[in-house]
């Protein structure tokens, strides 16, 4: 397995011969000479390189989803009462922006939302920020968190068809009297069938997610968090990627981080192909979950 480094302050390759090429049988490529750090990076994001192509050329080409989970040694993404800044270091959080400028869209769960309070933009990294995406099954938020009201960006909040309703009228209410303009980047977006059993928040269904967005035309999607929607996406089969980054630190109880579906013997445990980089002090696990 190959073990590559990613630090910053890496100039040792020559800028003006380097250039990205495309052709159906490779995909895109990096030609001509170029750093260590430079080749890393560009092998790590050419499959989503490659996917937002394959949409560009094939517009019904099926969606093509990655997502990003940062985690201690132990395995928690927080402390018990929420803490998560910062569990990963600096390097992590470029490569969390890049995901972010690279996908039509970034997703995340209503706890993510209610605890951190997300921006989701790309203030690391050039690039225009993707369409927000919250995903809240049965509509527990309030609407007053910042992404439903900054502007930055549009903003999609997902409710299953049957908590929609709820969902337009939070909004509705926190409407000044000169009117929509504040919330005209906010849409309520009702999908049919989201939750798979009523009354038990993290029981949805991604697939149904993935497919409302595609049909929007938001077909390159970045899962960004928490640990409770990332590891649904996981076990209902519907990442074609992971990028599962692990930081030196220890939390020792607190939120859980990446679950899998549990096996009684080592014979039955999924072991993707895998490749790993070093970001600063975290090291990346690049894991391929469609080979």
């Amino acid at each position: 397995m190959q073990i590559l480094k990613v630090r910053q302050g890496d100039t040792s390759a020559p800028q003006r011969h380097r250039r990205l090429t495309h052709s159906r049988q490779l995909g895109w490529a990096l030609n001509g000479p170029c750093s260590e750090r430079s080749a890393a990076l560009f092998a790590l994001y050419k499959p989503m390189l490659d996917a937002r192509q394959t949409h560009r050329d094939l517009p019904d080409a099926p969606p093509w989803v990655v997502a990003q989970l940062g985690q201690s040694l132990d395995g928690f993404v927080a402390t018990e009462t929420g803490d998560s800044y910062y569990v990963t270091g600096p390097h992590s959080l470029v490569h969390l922006h890049r995901l972010r400028a690279l996908c039509d869209a970034v997703l995340v769960g209503a706890g993510t939302v209610a605890i951190d309070n997300p921006q989701l933009t790309t203030r690391r990294v050039p690039g225009q920020n993707a369409v927000r995406v919250v995903l809240d099954p049965d509509a527990r938020l309030d609407g007053r968190s910042r992404l439903f009201n900054d502007r930055q960006s549009p903003t999609l909040w997902l409710c299953d068809a049957r908590h929609a309703a709820t969902a337009r009228e939070r909004l509705a209410a926190l409407m000044p009297t000169d009117a929509a303009a504040n919330h005209a980047s906010t849409e309520v977006v009702a999908v049919e069938g989201l939750l798979e059993k009523e009354g038990l928040p993290c029981q949805y269904l991604p697939p149904r997610a993935v497919a409302a967005l595609a049909e929007r035309g938001l077909r390159l999607l970045f899962v960004e968090g928490g640990g409770v929607t990332v590891s649904r996406f996981f076990r209902s089969n519907a990442l074609n990627r992971l990028h599962l980054v692990v930081a030196p630190v220890l939390i020792g109880q607190g939120r859980r981080g990446l679950q899998a579906t549990a096996h009684d013997v080592m014979a039955d445990c999924p072991r993707p192909p895998a490749r790993m980089l070093i970001l600063g002090d975290d090291l990346l696990w690049d894991l391929d979950l469609r080979a």
